[in-house]
């Protein structure tokens, strides 16, 4: 679809670009000539995947290990990108986190641990790159990885749902405020696009069979659709498409609404063993950052 070379000098920052749906879009950078920082709290990850890209496709791979609910370490890990490397070009705001519980049952502290990646990480990253982009008068092109939920609102994943609503409105907002120095804002609200990560904390007794059921194109999405239309909101020649949330669903929450409503049907055992099987999960990716 994309010519050869299409992303070449660009610098692109990519925060959760070690796993799921940002080391995808940065393959398809990388491919396209992008040099790319990737992001994320697992610098194990980060390496393999760095490694793994270099291999494959050449080019540029850096990674930077930051939690980015910390608003100092990412003020630091983006004032080290400029020094080391010169202004980014471009940034995918794509680290987040989620699982499904009855609201009801919601610490303050399961709240937040959503809530700080989500909203204020995300925050903390664009306002650290926008604000440079500004100081030194450079354009720049911000694309935020969101959900249809924040046109329909989600059950069961409130956080994430009033999170992700918080970043649409920051898009439009900022392009808004920040187009009078060039610098364009749009995110993607992808569908059911499986990972392992989406498929172990949103679907631990399942798949995303139900998903193709009940979507009006009759399957999930293909990464290589996503790939695409990041890559074409980060790259020259759409300038003045700026503000937007642009769905990439099949139509899927035109025709069904809301997500992950079925799970009314669950019984108190069910949320139990859920519950139980997402616990064992998150410890395991907390033994695999400290290791």
């Amino acid at each position: 679809m994309f010519k050869d070379g299409l992303l070449r000098g660009k610098r692109i920052l990519i925060t959760g670009g070690g796993t799921g749906l940002g080391k995808e879009i940065a393959t398809r950078y990388l491919q396209l000539g992008a040099e790319l920082w990737l992001a994320g709290r697992r610098g194990a990850v980060l390496e393999s995947c760095a490694k793994e890209l270099a291999s494959k496709y050449g080019g540029s791979v850096n990674t930077h290990a930051v939690d980015i609910r910390d608003a100092q370490a990412v003020d630091a890990m983006v004032q080290r990108i400029w020094d080391e490397a010169g202004p980014l070009s471009g940034l995918v705001n794509n680290a987040a986190g989620n699982f499904i519980s009855p609201t009801k049952d919601l610490t303050p502290n399961g709240f937040n641990a959503i809530a700080n990646i989500v909203f204020h990480g995300t925050f903390y990253v664009t306002h650290a790159v926008g604000r440079r982009w500004i100081a030194g008068g450079h354009q720049g092109s911000v694309v935020s990885i969101l959900v249809t939920w924040v046109w329909t609102g989600s059950p069961y994943v409130v956080p994430s749902a009033m999170s992700k609503a918080g970043l649409h409105i920051m898009t439009k907002s900022l392009a808004v405020e920040w187009g009078r120095h060039g610098i364009r804002l749009n995110a993607i609200a992808p569908g059911p696009f499986p990972t392992e990560g989406a498929s172990k904390r949103l679907r631990p007794e399942g798949d995303f069979s139900d998903s193709s059921k009940l979507n009006p194109m009759r399957r999930v999405g293909r990464m290589p659709e996503l790939q695409n239309l990041a890559t074409f909101l980060m790259a020259d020649g759409c300038e003045w498409l700026s503000g937007e949330t642009i769905a990439l669903d099949g139509a899927g929450h035109l025709a069904s609404g809301a997500s992950f409503t079925e799970l009314d049907r669950l019984s108190e055992a069910d949320w139990e063993r859920m519950r139980a099987k997402v616990k064992a999960q998150n410890e395991k990716d907390r033994a695999g950052r400290s290791a």
